[in-house]
């Protein structure tokens, strides 16, 4: 009797939690961050020894790797995938809006720019409730285009690099330094947008002490009725 009383309730306690949890992200979407966390962290490690090969932290890291030679290549092998994902990416979003009617809830619209306003207005103390969002607001697309931009920033520059010969054949000479410098520099905005996300996602009020949803695939409902109204009326 104890043990079906046990039972019961263990089923009771899962069913809750299901119910209190919404799913937001796919396997395919869960597993595409994972691959851009391991390749950036391993993008940037490379890319900062060889610009500031100087550094004490440098020198042990290239050491360990083999020399310059070895943090060249892997660099390069990682770019190539990191190129291979972009595309994957763009092709799956665009064969998903224009074929399977997927909702383009990542373009940015002029409701963003009110849910800002609103927003400003709610932390100054003027407007009793924040703005109401749907299943991405105006900072994670912003996020997510300024990623999206130096991504193909990177990938050029990165191209212009590994080729000069092809590109030279009808672009001036100065478009290689210029490619250097823009590659090598890139990344400083790149990462503080990381850092954004990061802060966003982990340490913010609403999200501390982790935002699990990118990893579990699911959402609190009650995080859901904060942040994304608009996209649970949709899914009720």
């Amino acid at each position: 009797m104890e043990v079906c009383n046990k039972q019961i309730k263990q089923g009771e306690l899962q069913m809750k939690y299901k119910i209190e949890r919404v799913k937001r992200f796919s396997k395919l979407r869960i597993l595409e961050h994972f691959a851009h966390i391991i390749i950036f962290l391993i993008m940037f490690v490379t890319g900062f020894s060889q610009k500031y090969s100087n550094l004490d932290m440098s020198i042990w890291f290239i050491s360990k790797v083999g020399g310059n030679e070895n943090v060249y290549i892997i660099h390069h092998i990682f770019g190539v995938i990191f190129i291979i994902l972009f595309v994957i990416h763009i092709f799956i979003s665009v064969t998903g809006v224009t074929l399977y009617k997927w909702k383009p809830t990542m373009l940015i619209s002029y409701d963003d720019f009110r849910n800002l306003v609103d927003d400003l207005r709610y932390f100054l103390g003027i407007k009793n409730i924040p703005a109401k969002c749907g299943r991405y607001n105006y900072k994670q697309k912003f996020q997510y285009w300024s990623v999206f931009i130096c991504t193909l920033i990177m990938i050029i520059s990165g191209l212009v690099m590994l080729y000069p010969f092809f590109f030279t054949h009808f672009l001036p000479g100065q478009i290689i330094p210029l490619a250097r410098l823009i590659h090598t520099n890139q990344f400083i905005i790149f990462y503080i947008i990381a850092l954004w996300h990061l802060y966003d996602n982990v340490f913010s009020p609403e999200a501390l002490p982790l935002d699990t949803s990118i990893f579990t695939g699911y959402i609190s409902k009650e995080r859901m009725s904060k942040e994304h109204p608009l996209e649970e009326n949709a899914v009720k």
